[in-house]
């Protein structure tokens, strides 16, 4: 099966689900503070609730380089096999919580299993992709993940329905079970890059390629693109990170609605609009790259603008019409972004080292994540949220003009170190 013809696209299919979930299992605690604070009272504070919020990205951050760096040295299967059972029963375990601590405790391991999925998951689609359909596939791909970040809205709402810990229960059960699917279906690239780096001397006088672990690192670190990428990926990944675990909040507060409606209502009109984004921009990028090496470059940065004008409506808009139109936008920009990371990776990274790059970019994507995740938590405890979500406009506007005078690539696929 899996040298068949349409094995690569089974294969964003199967990963698909696994995003689902990665998004899905993060996410539902974002909507379900209103539920879980009568049971732990430190929940209360917008504060704590920030530094729940933050510790997986800080412990997320740090594992992402290691996760890239192990990806590019080891089977990617048994990687995404072993992350996604991790973080499911760490879902299921959060279902037993009785105490702030035990809370902060779960997240934290959640953070470093759901860390190796990302890297691994990318590298391997872009592996059986090449760059006439590789926007697309890792879209498709990312459409999983907006629709495990709907789902998870809904975590309110079973809570309400049932408790909140039935919904981290089923939630937990169901990615352990695919899990164990996962096993039998999955396959590795048959021709993977993960080519060994370093040539070692053996008694007879040839050589053999052998792996070091920082190889990667050097030649990725002196490359000024890379830095560049870095940069740009880091800056929108604020708004990114704000809209995931602050817009239920910010939709309950402008729109003066219950968090059990303002939760479905904001991760599904973001989910439903960046699955549109990320469609189109893979298609167009796709179709663009093949007239001009620039084609993903420019897709992104479309993508980019069209969520400086949402932020600032997202900040001060308190009308139905206003928030949610602001989200629609900030929804199809950012999935244009998000559908072409990985693709403009590719034009300056060679294969083997596209895992650990990957690895560094959601370092410093999730380490930016971290940061406004717990600023906002204080900004909503004074009052600030929308005018601090609106702010957010200016330094997205400089990423935009860094990438566009910076991101030159010269091919669609690089292959050289």
């Amino acid at each position: 099966m899996k040298n068949a013809k349409y094995y690569p696209w089974l294969v964003v299919g199967l990963l698909w689900v696994v995003a689902l979930l990665n998004y899905m299992d993060r996410q539902m605690l974002s909507t379900m503070r209103p539920s879980m604070e009568a049971d732990i009272q430190e929940l209360q504070s917008a504060a704590n609730f920030g530094h729940l919020m933050a510790i997986f990205l800080w412990i997320y951050g740090f594992m992402s380089p290691v996760a890239g760096t192990i990806a590019d040295k080891f089977s990617r299967k048994w990687l995404i096999v072993g992350s996604l059972f991790v973080w499911s029963a760490v879902t299921f375990a959060m279902g037993y919580a009785t105490t702030f601590n035990q809370l902060m405790w779960l997240r934290g391991i959640m953070g470093v299993s759901e860390a190796l999925y990302i890297p691994a998951g990318l590298s391997l689609i872009a592996d059986y992709h090449k760059d006439k359909t590789r926007s697309l596939a890792i879209g498709i791909h990312m459409t999983g993940l907006y629709m495990g970040q709907a789902l998870g809205g809904f975590g309110a709402t079973l809570a309400e329905a049932f408790t909140w810990h039935t919904a981290f229960r089923s939630f937990g059960l169901v990615g352990i079970v695919y899990a164990l699917i996962l096993l039998f279906f999955l396959h590795e690239v048959k021709t993977s890059s993960k080519e060994k780096v370093v040539l070692d001397p053996v008694p007879d006088g040839t050589s053999i390629k052998k792996v070091t672990i920082f190889k990667g690192l050097s030649v990725l670190l002196s490359n000024i693109a890379f830095w560049v990428i870095l940069f740009y990926f880091a800056v929108p990944s604020l708004p990114g990170w704000a809209t995931k675990n602050w817009l239920p909040t910010l939709f309950a507060e402008n729109l003066n609605i219950p968090m059990s409606s303002a939760g479905p209502l904001s991760t599904i009109t973001i989910a439903a609009s960046s699955f549109i984004g990320v469609i189109f921009g893979g298609i167009l990028s796709d179709r663009w790259v093949q007239k001009n090496v620039r084609g993903r470059v420019y897709t992104s940065a479309i993508g980019i603008a069209l969520t400086i004008p949402s932020l600032l409506l997202l900040g001060f808009g308190n009308s139905l019409f206003h928030v949610v139109g602001a989200a629609l936008c900030f929804g199809l920009g950012f999935g244009m972004f998000d559908a072409n990371n990985m693709p403009i990776l590719c034009q300056f990274v060679s294969a083997k080292y596209r895992a650990t790059a990957y690895g560094l970019m959601n370092m410093v994507g999730v380490f930016s994540g971290a940061f406004i995740t717990d600023y906002l938590g204080r900004s909503t405890d004074a009052g600030n949220l929308g005018s601090d979500f609106a702010k957010l406009a200016a330094i997205v506007a400089i990423a935009l003009v860094v990438q566009l005078y910076f991101l030159r690539p010269k091919v669609n696929d690089f292959t050289d170190d």
